[in-house]
């Protein structure tokens, strides 16, 4: 797959071109590059970080890192069969539990919500930091939902992280999660409460807590493009003439 020549490999985390030096350093380039690749397409485009994911497993399978990329475009992808698959590659390679509430999760996307929650109240779950334990009480929460248990999600969601008012890296996913729990519930008005707090917190937009509480609050969006457009078309100002056709002169509607 082609890869922009401004893509060199030096924009990866060092700790992974650490792991690269294992490699030839032509073929350790190769792989960086590609991985780059998928880092900066995983958001917009997963299918094509999935694409470069595939030629790096394909150049450097041993390497762990790689292994996770590999699991997360595939996640990205909802291929969780495949995903989960990399993750314990990675994992036991590297003996490090960080991996284990997106692997909880994969479970999750495979239909087995009882698995994820057997995974939340294991032992590896203590050696998490703080934000894979977050994590993993999101996928909690999760499966609870899935097995149609909202008052268990609630209760699993209540904790010293979703109480505190400082703001974290993952307080606004709590919140957001803990709102949508609660409107599922029927507690619309409790909802409203921790919408609002999860915009607070949402610093760079990685949630839709701001939409989920305009709509709650009956505020209706109108795009103005759309309605300008919408009345030219009903007083005729949007219809090309015949004259304009002819000497190639666009309409005002063609404008906008």
């Amino acid at each position: 797959m082609p890869i922009p020549e401004d893509v060199t490999g030096e924009e990866i985390d060092k700790d992974v071109r650490q792991e690269l030096q294992s490699l030839p350093k032509t073929l350790a380039d190769d792989v960086a590059r590609n991985l780059v690749m998928v880092a900066r397409l995983i958001d917009d485009d997963p299918e094509g970080a999935y694409g470069y994911s595939k030629v790096a497993l394909r150049l450097a399978s041993r390497v762990a890192a790689v292994r996770e990329a590999a699991g997360f475009a595939a996640y990205a992808n909802q291929k969780y069969s495949e995903a989960l698959a990399e993750f314990r590659a990675a994992r036991r390679m590297t003996g490090s539990v960080d991996l284990w509430p997106v692997m909880a999760d994969c479970e999750r996307g495979l239909g087995r919500p009882e698995k994820a929650l057997d995974m939340a109240g294991a032992p590896e779950v203590h050696k998490l930091d703080k934000a894979g334990q977050v994590e993993m009480r999101l996928v909690a929460a999760g499966a609870r939902r899935d097995m149609g248990q909202l008052d268990a999600a609630i209760v699993t969601l209540q904790s010293p992280e979703l109480a505190s008012n400082s703001v974290q890296p993952w307080t606004a996913r709590l919140r957001y999660a803990y709102a949508d729990a609660l409107l599922a519930a029927g507690r619309a008005d409790e909802a409203r409460e921790w919408f609002a707090k999860a915009v607070e917190a949402d610093r760079d937009g990685s949630t839709d807590a701001s939409d989920r509480l305009a709509e709650l609050d009956g505020v209706e969006f109108v795009d103005a493009l759309d309605e300008e457009e919408s009345e030219e078309a009903s007083d005729g100002t949007g219809t090309e003439t015949q004259t304009e056709t002819e000497t190639g002169v666009e309409s005002e509607g063609e404008k906008d």
